[in-house]
């Protein structure tokens, strides 16, 4: 029998996640010692299941177990809201985190990406609000609330992204607290925002080899040492190598100023250790930064990230964490499927062959357009 008449939509769109290596992580870290029900598989399925369908809260997500396939799926017939708020809280973030990477190096690891993007990273954060009365812990102004969720998306095929590292912190720290988890490899390129800049962590990039493109401080102290030839019809208006910071913050090494501008005409000033690149190389390098907002936008309106399951730190970490993962699964369908059709059709899709055998997913991903019509033609004649 095939393999996808043994498993429903759902169970076939969450399968990459229950490896061997998900196994032996629970073993590890004794996740599931004493808990005979509501286990973190099962913990994963309800809330997979929860980001699928945008569930509001906690009773939503008890109410599903309802469902006759989804008791099957669970292996029990009912949940309760404490149980599921308990076990809300009890889950090591840590733990997502290890299944959302795990994931993101299997389809980096699939995926054909072009030269010419495989050496690109991007790095940015975007802050989720919370409400202050509710989530105190999250203050970072008088009246207001808030995490940040810092990225490192990396390219696959032409034009698609993927966060494959994230950490998530209170939105009062500041993002240059985050780099070092971030940028760790070399021979790749890393693009970030101003807010990331650091002269004393640009030495120490140049020292280990890990090349940056960014936008420099209105504000920063230059000090020109030799300008370089500005191709005909470039956008750039200046190309030179330069000394940044004033006498007591001076970097030690040097660095190159790129000033040109952007899609609406707004001067950028770029600084980068890259010396064997084109300035108008560098200057695509920024502007490939614009993926990481679709990203932010997409991930804002498609998973439930604005509206929590609880209140705790942990409760808000874990549910990004599976929004994260319930993105990389979606990612890997239609990585596997290798079907034009965008991820949210894929999810409607999903959502309504929910417990039906998968092969009846994956055929509707694989039908061919149907044709449009025309309308009836009149005869010539009419």
């Amino acid at each position: 029998m095939d393999k996808d008449t043994l498993f429903s939509s759902f169970g076939k769109w969450i399968a990459p996640i229950f490896t061997k290596t998900f196994t032996d992580r629970i073993a590890e870290t004794r996740q599931d010692a004493y808990v005979k029900k509501l286990t973190t598989t099962a913990y994963l399925k309800l809330f997979l299941h929860a980001q699928l369908h945008q569930r509001e809260g906690l009773r939503s997500i008890a109410d599903d177990v309802l469902s006759q396939a989804f008791q099957h799926e669970l292996g029990f017939e009912s949940i309760s809201f404490s149980q599921l708020c308990r076990k809300n809280n009890g889950v090591d973030p840590e733990l997502l985190r290890h299944v959302f990477e795990q994931l993101a190096m299997k389809i980096l690891a699939k995926h054909a990406t072009p030269a010419k993007r495989h050496a690109i990273k991007i790095i940015d954060s975007t802050t989720v609000s919370l409400c202050l009365q509710t989530y105190q812990w999250a203050q970072f102004r008088k009246t207001k609330a808030g995490i940040k969720l810092h990225l490192r998306l990396a390219f696959v095929g032409e034009d698609g992204v993927l966060p494959e590292l994230a950490t998530i912190t209170p939105a009062k720290k500041n993002d240059r607290t985050q780099m070092e988890s971030l940028i760790d490899e070399e021979g790749v390129t890393y693009v970030f925002d101003r807010g990331y800049v650091d002269y004393k962590v640009f030495d120490s990039y140049s020292e280990r080899g890990i090349h940056f493109v960014t936008r420099l401080k209105n504000n920063a102290v230059i000090e020109p040492i030799e300008s370089f030839e500005i191709p005909a019809g470039s956008l750039v208006t200046m190309d030179e190598r330069v000394r940044i910071g004033s006498s007591q913050k001076r970097a030690k090494h040097e660095f190159r100023i790129i000033e040109t501008a952007d899609s609406e005409g707004n001067q950028l000033i770029l600084v980068t250790n890259h010396f064997d690149r084109t300035s108008d190389e560098i200057s695509a390098m920024y502007r490939s930064c614009w993926a990481i907002e679709t990203f932010f936008k997409w991930m804002k309106q498609h998973l439930q990230i604005k509206r929590f399951y609880g209140t705790s730190d942990r409760a808000v970490h874990n549910q990004i964490w599976i929004g994260l993962i319930a993105f990389c699964l979606l990612v890997l369908v239609k990585q596997d499927t290798k079907t034009p059709h965008s991820l949210l059709q894929l999810s409607r899709w999903l959502k309504v062959l929910l417990w039906k055998p998968s092969e009846h997913w994956l055929n509707r991903i694989h039908r061919p357009p149907s044709r449009k019509s025309t309308g009836r033609k009149r005869s010539e004649s009419s």
